[in-house]
């Protein structure tokens, strides 16, 4: 985190410092099963909404939604994000609100928590959720960097079995993609040969900078932490990362290395770039390919993932999987019946209503290690493998 940043949080009260809600001993003694799984069995799960931005309100109101979910509180350093909260998730204007995730967290009432913060943040603020004894819903990636992300997994490390770390990756519980999912799996598809992924979003990087002169220097970086490298991983991290989780996913493992390239190249705001193209190698030859890119003009858009076999062609998206044999020319699609974040919010309840832990830090963790991974080749114009990009914090 940059010094800047820093400066201006600590004189807000250290609202994003890291803290000690409990002592390891104490953390793990107080999570018993009525704690960890609500006071009653089949009693509503009551969580709190950290950072009420876009993602956390739209998250949020999906989880308020939910028949099983009882907001309980919100919470941003924003009062602003707080106000449009209060407007667009519901019941969120009958609930307490604090400024201070901290004070959040101490909320004996409170079962679970959904993280929806700017992504450097995620790893101190999931780390003092499971400290806390919740249940975590945390936004994807798992981090900006590796040093973080590792701290993520330590945190993972010390909680307990009775806890459910959900992350937003949430295409692994859209029905549509654990179809095509099953058909790698299981053979159908014949052996695995090669992999894209394609992120194409258009006019994300002609968009004119926002009008940011009424914030101080630090805030505006803070408020705008998506177009920061330092803040978000850059694009590759921040957004394609799902695109990377499902590579992943098919293929049954990490890559061993990376290469290709990425750059900034009309973007004008910030210091991230809007494109890259990189090949992952993965164990037994199988090839993954990252297309990413943020210059198309708008409203042009193209979100997929596609994958090879001796027998099968798979393509999979949010609204879509299809599939087409070996000498055929015909495509068999499967429409999603509604959005797939739905799903994977289902998931956490379940998981929790139902007594049986869910725990994604793992793949969450390395498909963020595998963007990052990413990034590093594109920054560096090599091969990285995968021993030295962990290395790298």
């Amino acid at each position: 985190m940059c010094a800047s940043i820093v400066k201006w949080e600590r004189k807000n009260t250290e609202r994003f410092t890291e803290m000690s809600l409990l002592t390891r001993r104490s953390a793990l003694a107080g999570i018993t099963s009525s704690m960890a799984f609500g006071a009653k069995a089949n009693s509503k799960v009551s969580f709190g909404i950290i950072g009420t931005g876009e993602r956390g309100r739209v998250v949020g109101s999906m989880m308020a939604r939910d028949p099983r979910g009882r907001l309980m509180a919100i919470c941003d350093v924003f009062p602003d994000r707080l106000d449009l909260a209060r407007t667009q998730v519901p019941g969120a204007d009958e609930v307490k609100s604090f400024g201070d995730y901290r004070e959040l967290l101490v909320q004996h009432s409170l079962d679970a928590v959904l993280i929806a913060t700017p992504v450097f943040l995620h790893p101190e603020h999931f780390a003092a959720a499971v400290k806390a004894g919740k249940h975590v819903y945390c936004e994807k990636p798992a981090g900006a960097d590796v040093a973080g992300v590792k701290r993520l997994l330590r945190a993972a490390e010390a909680a307990s079995p009775a806890q459910s770390l959900a992350f937003g990756f949430q295409q692994r519980f859209s029905p549509e993609y654990i179809a095509a999912e099953q058909m790698i799996r299981s053979g159908a598809a014949g052996d695995l040969t090669q992999m894209s992924s394609f992120w194409m979003w258009g006019g994300n990087a002609f968009a004119a900078p926002p009008k940011t002169n009424r914030y101080a220097p630090q805030e505006r970086r803070l408020r705008y932490w998506n177009v920061y490298r330092e803040t978000s991983g850059d694009i590759i991290v921040e957004q394609d990362c799902h695109g990377v989780d499902v590579m992943n996913w098919f293929a049954g493992a990490h890559p061993v290395s990376a290469s290709g390239a990425g750059g900034r190249k009309v973007r004008t705001f910030g210091d991230i770039s809007d494109w890259f193209e990189i090949t992952y190698e993965y164990a037994g030859g199988v090839r993954g390919m990252l297309h990413a890119s943020q210059l198309p003009p708008a409203p042009f858009a193209d979100v997929k993932e596609q994958f090879f076999g001796t027998k099968r062609v798979i393509e999979t998206t949010r609204t879509y999987f299809a599939w087409m044999d070996a000498g055929k020319r015909d495509w068999h699609r499967t429409e999603s019946k509604r959005e797939i974040t739905i799903d994977a919010v289902e998931a956490f309840f379940s998981s929790i209503v139902e007594k049986k832990p869910l725990n994604m830090t793992k793949s969450s963790a390395e498909s963020t290690l595998t963007s990052i991974l990413g990034r590093m080749a594109a920054e560096t114009g090599r091969v990285v493998t995968w021993e030295e990009m962990l290395k790298a914090g």
